[in-house]
């Protein structure tokens, strides 16, 4: 594949700044999330660099990973923060034994990513039905923190294979939770049969905020089960279950200890976790993006910047509805930085949209099946031919 070409459609000497020469150093901000079972946010924006160093060599490059609060959101928030690797015993999703990893900042704040603990990677091609899987283990992963002595705890909850509501969380946490004649239940899909809640003697003490990717309510149409429950394996005939458990579980919480919530944006994250954790661990739900931009200093590093380079594994409807990618696009619009978008795939949405300054695919260079399987090198080769491709002004 040779350079590219950019017609009316592509790139323009609008795209740069007046009277820069084809020679001038630039500043370029790599900021792309992971290309979700390929590449990591590290490895991705690793790739970018080194094609664009290919080209551009004299360029200065700053490269920063990001993420929302999905899968690898603990590597990169432990890497803005400076923080420690630490790790303890567990369960997952399926209670079986797990050694987990979580991070440890010099400011007493524990970092911890849930996808870790209850990830629906780690169980794919395993069976389990949503019925089986809870939140057990990262309760125990909380309460290790709070131990190690953890003033405040950021967690992030995206990739998660549960949909319990936090259930199995409050669980490990001490919370009980009673049926008829005062008989413990420890399934959650067993809510249905809640008459009683008892909270800890001991609430957690640790400070914790959630870092969400939704802004999906914990039931109804809109609500975790029928929204994300699919693709964690709920099948239409368990919605009816599903709701009025989740719908007993925020009810009881309302009348006996007067914990809200179940309506407020992200509750719905993570199989209903995000509302777990509000109601079950007094946390706060924060954009997840939001997150970041704080800690990484997006804002500052953008104005910097005079090209930002973008990316995940697919940019779609998604992208364009607010996910991270697409919001470091909007952030690049306000401060009026050209965004270059490189993904695995493209969606004709965003195509279509005026979202990026410019887009390009992996599947432009190789097929699907080869595009994933050597991601990297197809990014390196992408990243290099769109930094050749900058047209003299």
């Amino acid at each position: 594949m040779g350079e590219l070409e950019f017609g009316p459609a592509g790139l323009s000497l609008s795209f740069f700044k007046a009277g820069w020469p084809r020679t001038m150093a630039w500043r370029i901000l790599i900021v792309p999330d992971k290309f979700k079972g390929s590449l990591t946010a590290r490895q991705a924006a690793d790739a970018i660099a080194r094609g664009w160093r290919n080209a551009r060599p004299k360029d200065s490059l700053d490269l920063l990973p990001m993420s929302d609060g999905g899968d690898g959101f603990g590597e990169v928030l432990s890497g803005l923060l400076g923080a420690s690797r630490r790790s303890v015993a567990t369960l997952d999703a399926a209670h079986r034994p797990l050694r987990c990893a979580w991070w440890w900042a010099k400011t007493k704040t524990a970092i911890i990513e849930s996808a870790k603990v209850n990830g629906l990677a780690m169980l794919a091609g395993k069976g389990f039905h949503p019925f089986q899987l809870d939140t057990f283990g990262l309760g125990k992963v909380l309460r290790a923190a709070e131990k190690a002595g953890a003033r405040d705890c950021v967690i992030g909850i995206g990739g998660s294979a549960t949909n319990d509501g936090g259930f199995g969380l409050a669980r490990a946490l001490g919370w009980k939770f009673l049926g008829r004649d005062a008989e413990e239940l420890d399934q959650w899909w067993q809510l249905s049969q809640l008459i009683e809640i008892r909270a800890p003697g001991a609430p957690l003490q640790t400070r914790a905020v959630v870092a969400v990717d939704v802004r999906n309510p914990l039931l109804g149409p809109a609500g975790c089960s029928r929204i994300y429950g699919p693709q964690k394996g709920l099948r239409s005939e368990d919605f009816d279950l599903t709701e009025k458990c989740l719908t007993r579980l925020a009810a009881a919480l309302q009348e006996q200890h007067n914990l809200g919530g179940a309506k407020a944006p992200g509750a719905g994250a993570a199989g209903g976790l995000g509302y777990g954790l509000r109601v079950f661990a007094g946390a706060r739900i924060e954009s997840g993006f939001d997150l970041f931009a704080r800690y990484a200093r997006l804002d500052e590093r953008i104005g910097a910047a005079e090209v930002v380079i973008t990316g995940e594994g697919a940019m779609d409807e998604q992208t364009r509805m607010g996910k991270g990618v697409g919001q470091i696009a909007r952030w690049c619009a306000r401060r009026g930085v050209p965004c270059v978008g490189l993904a695995g795939m493209v969606g004709q949405s965003v195509k279509e949209s005026s979202l990026f300054t410019h887009t390009r695919a992996l599947t432009e260079m190789a097929a699907l099946p080869r595009a994933q399987s050597q991601a990297a090198r197809c990014l390196e080769r992408l990243s290099e031919e769109t930094a050749r491709a900058w047209p003299a002004t």
